[in-house]
Order: structure tokens, then sequence, then C-alpha cells
């Protein structure tokens, strides 16, 4: 290595600045060659006046390129650009800058050309530079600490760098840092929850998703730990089992049941082995997973293996019940099935059914469908209950289990007293069950039965009972979710319909939608008036095949491509073209739509229509019979088809009607049969019904869903050109 001795080194020149005695001039050449930390001294004008040969190793440059030379010269430009930033932060404020990582890139790092000469002397570089250079191929991390230098009269002579090559342990501990974040992220993912003992099986360290589970607090868990909740039925075996595996430092794996801070009690399955570090146990890591859904599965299984058998009567009704609850749509149907099916199997005089509302913390009692006088049914009543009252259907809820009363007595003992005011009516209830509502093992509410006698109820009869709640809370659970559903697709439907008609001088509009509530769906029927650009109205009645979310949003999609297609071109033969291309390019093959669109002047009444297969236009005079248009339907959209469009004319006096399928179509009333009947109806309006447009639309779909059940939705827009003032 070269050296220069032109410059002394700042704080080795001796005491009080008197030369360097042997031991120290012998501990500064140690240093400078020997020492395994890299060590330099920069002036104040950012110069290397010395460098040992670890740091030339390390920044993989040799110690001549280093010397005199600022960092900028011979370090990369983001290296030399955090080595000057260092050398004026520390030269500037005259104090330490400790433990600050660089980075060495990987690769030929020096800024002069190494071509296997010393860039500075000329001389051909030594092996050990070789092999430092070498080195230098893979990027380093130096750990570095730049301190002050001060000559003896106390003047600030520049800066002494310290650096260690950390790279190995920035390494290891960025693998145990990887690992770690591999370990929490596996642990937060999974439905397990993890917890540490000691070795001697005490607690040592908190799982706060334990206690988030069981309720407990911080220094409850810290004295009891998981032991503290376990149901005492299980906790001398689980302690004896947890004490006998410490002792003999093997794994510990079983079952036991924990009480959660709601007081109910959950089935748990806890496996933990102990943690060795040579030939000790340090520490023993448990994790333990929530079985109460499979365990409340297989006992119900297991239940219902061994007494089917001897009760295939009540098989055959909790069949009769499954497929009866299939068609119940709603709630209130679930609750009828459930009412008849009850009281049918088990010979109940009262039966009830209770939801949670959202809260949980009140029951929500809903009544059965009632058929009205239209054959429809009743909207359910609701009276609440709280959870913590003392009644069979809280009990039920509260402690995820049936609730059995065989007598007033034994109600009472349970109770502390009788049934609330909700049931008062009942004086004459003798006996009383009451089962929860369960899905995924949480209650979502409760089934109430009671007798006006005592009444034993038999283990055979207990097992259909709580069969049938669970056929029970699955219909539920499919009702609301389908009642969701129809309420977010009718809500669509509806905000995707005009929210009124245009007010015209020369022409009255009227419409009427009439969705089918049989079924509780909604389906695809549209209609639409808007004016366009030259003032001329175009009209557009149609429908979408299907039910629910998927036929609203089928009808949507329609509807704005019609309006945007018409703003481009309103001719009816090319808008419909233009659905046509639409449709074969987004929809599903199997979906059947139809549409009548028409363009119409509403001073003259003149204007286009075309039809892709909707039914005909009803056309209502004063001087001539009703009749449907005999023009050619066309085909449904998406089908081969030249669009064709023929003149359109409403003269004064009279009405156009046009409608969906819903009209005139039903079970038990074919098309053809329907449009005679339409005819008929719309021959017998009286004149002031014929010249009101309201009035019509009322009168049409009142006379023609008389006496029929309304399956399909219904949908009436009526054009009406009264007569001109004499």
């Amino acid at each position: 290595m070269s050296t220069e001795t032109s410059v002394p080194h700042p704080r080795v020149s001796g005491v009080e600045g008197q030369p360097m005695d042997a031991s120290d001039a012998a501990l500064y050449a140690t240093l400078l060659t020997e020492a395994p930390a890299g060590l330099a001294f920069f002036d104040r004008e950012l110069r290397c006046r010395r460098a040992n040969d670890a740091l030339a190793a390390l920044l993989g440059v040799p110690v001549s390129d280093l010397q005199q030379r600022q960092p900028g010269e011979v370090l990369p430009e983001a290296l030399a650009t955090a080595f000057e930033s260092a050398l004026r932060k520390v030269i500037d404020e005259n104090r330490p800058l400790s433990d600050l990582d660089l980075v060495v890139p990987a690769g030929e790092p020096a800024a002069a050309e190494h071509d296997g000469t010393s860039a500075q002397a000329g001389s051909p570089i030594s092996p050990g530079d070789a092999a430092d250079l070498a080195t230098a191929l893979e990027e380093r991390i130096l750990a570095c600490s730049w301190l002050p230098a001060k000559g003896a009269d106390g003047k600030h002579l520049g800066v002494v760098l310290t650096a260690l090559d950390v790279t190995e342990r920035r390494r290891a501990e960025e693998v145990i840092r990887r690992k770690e974040q591999r370990y929490r992220s596996l642990v937060e993912a999974s439905a397990q929850v993890v917890w540490v003992a000691a070795p001697g099986g005490g607690v040592i360290d908190d799982a706060p998703e334990w206690r988030a589970i069981t309720g407990q607090a911080p220094d409850d868990y810290a004295v009891g730990g998981w032991l503290a909740v376990v149901h005492p039925e299980d906790r001398p075996r689980i302690e004896a089992a947890w004490r006998e595996c410490v002792e003999e430092n093997r794994v510990f794996e079983t079952n036991y049941r924990i009480r959660t801070k709601s007081g109910t009690y959950r089935h748990f399955d806890v496996r933990a082995v102990p943690i060795w570090q040579g030939d000790a146990v340090i520490e023993w890591v448990g994790a333990n997973t929530d079985v109460t859904g499979q365990r409340e599965a297989e006992e119900m299984r297991g239940r219902l293996t061994e007494q089917l058998s001897a009760a295939a009567l009540r098989t055959a009704r909790l069949q009769q019940a499954t497929s009866m609850l299939a068609e119940a749509l709603t709630v209130s149907q679930v609750v009828q099935v459930i009412t008849e099916v009850g009281r049918s199997a088990i010979g109940a005089d009262y039966s009830a059914v209770a939801l949670l509302d959202d809260d949980k913390l009140r029951l929500s009692i809903v009544a059965p469908s009632q058929p009205g006088a239209d054959g429809e049914s009743s909207p359910a009543s609701r009276d609440a209950i709280k959870v913590s009252d003392q009644t069979v259907m809280s009990v039920a809820v509260r402690e995820s289990r049936p609730f059995l009363a065989e007598h007033p007595d034994s109600l009472r003992l349970q109770l502390g007293q009788g049934e609330k005011d909700l049931f008062a009516q009942h004086t004459e209830e003798r006996a009383w069950v009451g089962l929860p509502l369960l899905a995924a093992g949480a209650p979502i509410g409760a089934l109430r039965f009671s007798f006006t006698r005592p009444r034993e109820i038999t283990e055979e009869e207990r097992v259909f009972l709580e069969a049938l709640a669970g056929q029970c809370a699955l219909a539920v659970e499919r009702a609301l979710l389908f009642e969701r559903e129809h309420k977010t697709a009718e809500e669509l439907q509806r905000s995707l319909l005009p929210s009124d008609l245009p007010q015209l001088p020369g022409m009255v509009l009227a419409a009427r939608y009439n969705p089918a509530t049989r079924h509780v769906q909604v389906g695809g029927d549209w209609y639409d008036v808007f004016r366009l650009p030259d003032r001329r109205l175009a009209v557009a009645v149609g429908d979408v095949m299907g039910k629910g979310v998927l036929a609203a949003a089928g009808m949507g999609r329609v509807r704005n491509a019609l309006r945007a297609l018409a703003l481009n071109d309103p001719r009816p033969a090319a808008v419909l073209a233009g659905l046509d291309r639409l449709f074969s390019a987004t929809e599903d093959e199997e979906q059947f739509t139809t549409v009548a669109y028409v363009v119409i002047d509403p001073e003259t009444g003149h204007g286009e229509f075309s039809n892709a297969g909707h039914p005909p236009p009803l056309l209502i005079s004063p001087d001539t019979p009703a009749r449907v248009s005999s023009l050619e339907p066309g085909t449904p959209l998406g089908w081969p088809s030249q669009r064709q469009q023929t003149s359109f004319s409403i003269e004064t006096g009279n009405t156009v009607v046009f409608y969906s399928d819903g009209l005139v179509e039903n079970r038990r009333r074919g098309v053809d049969a329907g449009l005679e009947e339409l005819v008929a109806v719309a021959a017998d309006a009286p004149p002031e019904v014929v010249g009101d447009p309201e009035r019509l639309v009322d009168f049409l779909v009142d006379r023609m869903l008389a006496g029929y059940e309304q399956v399909d939705d219904v949908t009436v827009l009526a054009l009406h050109v009264p007569p001109k003032p004499a």
C-alpha cells in the first residue's frame, strides 16, 4: 500500500503535537494495514488523505485510487453522493454521524478505467488488490460512522470514517424478518388462534385474538390464560392432560368447549407443540381452531342416524317440509310452511317464528302469510322481544340450544316467571318448545311451539324438531337473500322507467306498470317516451325474458342503447337494426327480447313504426270497432332479420295502446285468445273511458286480469289524440 508523510494523521502525532513514539506508530501502521474495519481520513475539502486496505477492499477500489481524491472522482455516483452528504454534514455540524448504512453496488465501482494497472501509479495491481476487486463485484452493505477529527490545537481538520462490512448480518436479518412476516401473515390469514406458553405451561405472551373471542381482560388472561375459560365439565380433563404433556414435553392435542364473551360455549380443537433449544424446551406454541359448526353438524348427523329408523313418519313430514320450503320465497311463506308442518307433526296448538334484528338485541315475530280476498298474501306483522328477556325464544337464542318446558312449573323454574305479554293471549298454554335457528353455527332467530296441555317431548320428536329448525333456518336465509335481491331489482327497474310522461298540447299519454307479485320477482318489462331533437316523440315498449336482477339489468341496457341509437338516427328500422347488432355482440344467445318502437309527430299524429317480435298495438276509435294492428310483428332482437318500418298515424279522437304479453297471456289463456279478449274488452269501454287515457289503461288492466292469476309483469302505454275544440 502506498502511504504519504506530508500530512500528519490527526490525533496520532503524539500528545500536544509531539512526534509519535514507537507504540503509536505501530498502532497507526497496524490499523492501516491489518484492521478488519475500513478506516479513512477526509480533509475539509472532502479529499481522502488516508485510507486503509480494509476500506479499499470493501469499496473495491485500490488504495492508490482513493488517496488525494474526492469520493465523486472514484466512486459510483450514488455511493459518492452518500459519502459527500455524510462528510458535509459532519463538517458543517461538527458532530459524529453514526449507524449509517451505505450500499456498495455490484460490479466495477471505480470512476477510473481499470485495465489491470493502477490508475494513479501506473504499476500493476497487486494480488491482494485483485482479490479485493473481485470481492467488490458483489453488492456490499457497510455500516459507517463519521467522526469529526481535530488537531492538538482543537482545530477541525476533517472527518474520520470507520466502516464495517455488515452484508451477511443484514441479509440474515432480512431473512429473519421475511420469515416473521410470512409466519405472521399465515397466522392472520388462517382461522386459527395462536398462543404461547412458558416451558412450565404458564402464560408468557398475550394472545389478543383469543381474548377477543373470550372477552378476557389482559389481567385475566395473564393469570389463567386459555384454561380459565374452558367449560367446567371439560376443565379437569384438560388441566390434567396439559400438565402431563408439559411434564413429558410431548405434543398436546385435544378438544374442549370454551366460553365466549357472549356467554355461549363453542367447540375448539387445540394442538400445542414444545419448542426446543438444544436439549431444553424454551416455550410452547399452540393453535386453537373453532370447530363448532363441524361438531354441531356431526352431532346432528349422529342423532339423525340413530333416530330416523324409528321416525319414518316424521322423516316423511320433514321431506314434505323441505319440498314446501323450496317453493317458499318470502320469510312469511317460510313461516307459514313451518307452522303447518310443525303443528301437524307434533300436534302443537300454537307456533311462532322470530328473527334477530341487525343489532342482535331483539327478536321480531314474523307472522305467517294469510291469503287475502285477492288471493295475495298480507304483509307480515312484527312484534319485538328482547334477547335479554326471560322468554322461551330468547333463551333458545342466547344459549343456542332447544328449550323444553313440559308443564307450567318447569317453565317457571327455568324462566323464573311466565312468558312476557307478547303471548299473554294464549293463557291456556301448558307446555312449550323453543328452538334456535342456526346458520353457520350462529343464531339468526328462534322457532316456538306450545301446547294447551302438559306435554313431554320424546327424543324422536326433539330430533325431528331440531331438523325442522335447521330446514327453517336455511329457508329463512334463502328468503332474506331473495327479498333483498328482489328489492334491488325492483328499485333498479323502477329507476329505469320514466318518472313522468311528456305533457303535450295535442296528445295525451298514460302508462301503467304492474309487477307480478306471486313470486315476488321483477321482470324485464319497460317503456320509454322521450323527445327527439326535431321535436318528434319517440315511444318504445319492450320485454326482456327472465326475472330478477339480470332481467332488470338487461332491460336497462336495451333501453339505454335504444335512446342512444334514436338520438343518432331516429328512424325505427335503423334503431332496431342497431339494437340487433348490439344484442348479437353483447347478450346471451338464449336471451329473448322484444321491442315495439314508434316515432311520431305529436302535432300531426303521423310517424313511422317498427316491431321486433312485440305484441301488436291496440287501435281504438270512437267511429270503428277496436282492433289490433295486422302489421307483421317481426322477429325478436338479435334474430336474423331485415328490419322494416311502416307508416303510423293516430287520427283525432283515436287511441293507440302498447302493452306487454303479461296483459294477454297467462297459464290459462293463450296469446291468440288473449288478443281476442283484449279487443272485446276495449269494445266494451264506455266513451268517457276511451277519451281518458288514465282511466283507459286502468280499465284494460283490471278487466284483462280479472279472474286470472298474474304470473308476469304487465306494462300498458296509451297515446290519445283528443278531438279538437269546436
